[in-house]
């Protein structure tokens, strides 16, 4: 069962990624990020790691997703836009991905399964008082980056205003 889970979201995740980078429309690629960010959720709580799977929807799903379409919508006119995709080279796109995926496939079956050391679980409270006090810094500075990205949109869609 978990075998079969996990393959109906893993091609889900490369039908919505394939979708992301083929699409004409901005705000469809956008869409279909949040699809592949979703499945990348999934992905982990299928593998036991809610916590991660939590902070996926909710940092990246839910507040990355929400400024990337803020920023499409305030400053291209939303649907309207359309971005050309005139590449002719698929062909060798699709054979350097194959070989790519040939060799990564190859390692993993060629490698050892590795044995997972014995460690105490880690809570949600200890990674929190972690971000807190250890990682401030970082965490604050995130913040700092996500609000100069949502005011850097707002101010180029005033200028364009009458």
């Amino acid at each position: 069962m978990f075998q079969v889970a996990f393959g109906v979201i893993a091609a889900c995740m490369l039908g919505a990624a394939l979708l992301a980078v083929t699409s004409r429309s901005l705000v469809h690629s956008v869409l279909w990020l949040a699809v592949g960010l979703l499945t990348t959720a999934a992905m982990y709580v299928l593998l036991d790691a809610t916590l991660l799977g939590a902070i996926q929807v909710l940092l990246y799903a839910g507040g990355v997703i929400t400024l990337m379409l803020f920023g499409v919508m305030l400053t291209e006119q939303g649907l309207a836009v359309q971005a050309p995709n005139p590449s002719h080279r698929r062909l060798p796109g699709v054979a350097l991905a194959a070989i790519v995926f040939g060799l990564i496939a190859a390692v993993i079956s060629e490698s050892e399964p590795m044995a997972l050391p014995e460690s105490a679980a880690v809570t949600a409270r200890q990674i929190g008082r972690s971000f807190l006090t250890d990682h401030l810094l970082a965490f604050e500075s995130l913040s700092l980056l996500l609000l100069a990205a949502m005011l850097g949109a707002i101010v180029i869609a005033r200028r364009r205003d009458p």
